[in-house]
């Protein structure tokens, strides 16, 4: 019987396996079916603020808005390994040869990342014989990658066009708030909670100035620069994380008109109400939309302004619409460190009255103070005084709730009694307009989430009693944005700035009102 030739194992060409081929697309004439791999990870833009640049990579997203493809499954446990070991190898060439800008960190990073999973994949042939798919390749690169300068296993759910909130009760209780208005669950975040709590130490450690997320400093607030994220641990039950994309940055009242959100009524009255320069209050609660409406009431700003916005965390973002906004100074709040100085302050803490007290020597036309949620609202009375027409958001069930709601922050803060916040508000404060969510049914049967302007108040000098009256210049409507009611004679004279007070008049009467 004629022996049989045993078959010999051959180790491949590496540079054949498409990891491992250089940065492009087609295919290489010098080697036949060789296939370049499409892995470039993600490109960042280097940090010129307390920010972390790790949100709004390219997802792959289909006509609805959903992710057209699904990813194929990373081994987290591998991904962490080859992180420790592509971070030792990062810090030590950077040890030898300092890189201070964070493009060139990154490009680094992307070349000893690289290297690794390049070596793993060698190892695994060598055992098993075998290499995985170019997209598993990718997907394990992109995933170490987001490990070292991203948000680890939260970034792939940052990614995704299709989710508007992450919320996180301990590392394997993920709830993914979608555009519709669906919940669903989501994927654990990290392997532990000791493990998740590492993460964002880490986040907070690459902050520009770096945070302290500790027993000491139990909240972290950090803007993602297209997402904003809120964190809790040690006085928790479990680490708690809720991350908020910001979906519209560059956004108009006419897109909102699109959406929904109110009648083209209703956007001429606020487009002329920022132009004739009246401060305003949006309200609503969380998921509301109030900065998104925000926003497209600063595009009604004309281009001739020089704006300064004040924020706790940086979430407007103008000062990256340049071509709207060419010139904007940008606050932002730094809790400082844990230790004090000699006036009793944290070290390095610079507050919205620091930046206020700054920004009266830059030239402003406005000074917008983003959001209030505590003493920020003497940071907004100052800016409502300076008679610049100022824009801010803050959380209120109501817009009738909105007055006492900011009554009581300006009292907390200390730098007020009550009749001095009633009456610098009642002064100052021309409109305050309420957003509220609405769900919709459409023909399929699928539900949407819709934000509508549910009423608008205009605010002024009141009786004794209050301290203030509010006249409802648009009201609630159940079935969409708030509708024409009562004009009051001193905003008449918006018909200047572009509001058609005619149409006003027939709509008002329309539903009962009297203008």
């Amino acid at each position: 019987m004629t022996k049989q030739p045993q078959p010999t194992w051959e180790r491949p060409d590496l540079a054949s396996v498409p990891l491992f081929t250089a940065f492009g697309d087609g295919t290489d004439p010098a080697r036949p079916g060789r296939v370049r791999s499409g892995f470039t990870l993600s490109t960042a833009v280097a940090p010129t603020s307390s920010s972390l640049h790790v949100v709004g990579r390219k997802a792959r997203s289909g006509v609805d808005g959903r992710p057209s493809g699904r990813a194929p499954e990373v081994d987290w446990d591998e991904a962490s390994e080859l992180r420790a070991l592509a971070s030792k190898r990062f810090s030590e060439r950077i040890g030898r040869s300092p890189l201070a800008d964070e493009i060139a960190r990154q490009e680094l990073g992307r070349t000893v990342i690289m290297e690794v999973v390049q070596e793993a994949t060698e190892a695994r042939f060598a055992v098993n014989g075998y290499v995985s798919s170019a997209t598993a390749q990718d997907a394990l690169a992109q995933a170490v990658f987001d490990l070292m300068f991203g948000l680890g296993r939260l970034q792939p759910l940052v990614d995704r066009p299709d989710v508007e909130n992450i919320i996180v009760v301990g590392h394997d209780r993920v709830f993914l708030d979608l555009v519709g208005g669906e919940k669903v669950p989501g994927p654990p975040v990290a392997a532990s909670d000791d493990d998740l709590i590492q993460l964002l130490q880490d986040l907070a450690s690459r902050a520009d100035p770096p945070r302290v997320f500790s027993d000491a400093n139990p909240d972290l607030h950090l803007n993602l620069d297209g997402a904003r994220l809120a964190a809790s641990a040690f006085v928790t039950h479990r680490p708690s994380v809720v991350i908020r994309r910001h979906r519209l940055v560059r956004i108009t009242l006419d897109d909102l008109i699109g959406l929904g959100t109110l009648s083209p009524l209703l956007a001429s009255f606020l487009a002329a109400a920022v132009k004739a320069r009246l401060s305003i209050v949006v309200s609503g609660q969380q998921g509301d939309g109030k900065t998104t409406l925000l926003r497209a009431l600063c595009a009604e700003i004309g281009p001739e302004e020089v704006l300064g916005t004040f924020e706790t965390e940086r979430e407007l973002g103008l000062e990256q619409l340049v071509d709207e906004h060419p010139v904007v100074f940008s606050w932002e709040a730094r809790p400082g460190s844990g230790e004090r100085g000699p006036d009793g302050r944290p070290v390095n803490e610079f507050t919205l009255q620091d930046g206020m007290h700054a920004s009266f020597r830059y030239a402003l036309d406005r000074q917008i103070v983003g959001e209030v949620r505590g003493r920020e609202v003497a940071q907004m009375i100052m800016a409502m005084e300076s008679g610049s027409g100022s824009l801010s958001t803050t959380h209120a069930a109501s817009a009738s709730d909105t007055m006492e709601k900011l009554v009581s922050c300006a009292m907390q803060s200390g730098e007020f009694t009550r009749d001095s916040a009633v009456m610098k508000l009642a002064r100052c404060l021309g409109l305050v307009v309420q957003l509220r969510s609405m769900y919709v049914r459409g023909r399929d049967g699928s539900v949407r989430k819709r934000r509508v302007i549910d009423e608008v108040l205009a605010i002024t000098p009141g009786e004794e009693s209050a301290g203030y009256a509010a006249t409802t210049v648009f009201r609630s409507d159940p079935d969409g944005p708030a509708v024409a009611f009562v004009l009051p004679d001193h905003l008449r004279m918006l018909a200047g700035h572009g509001f058609t007070a005619n149409e006003f008049l027939l709509e008002a009467q329309r539903h009962g009102g009297v203008a």
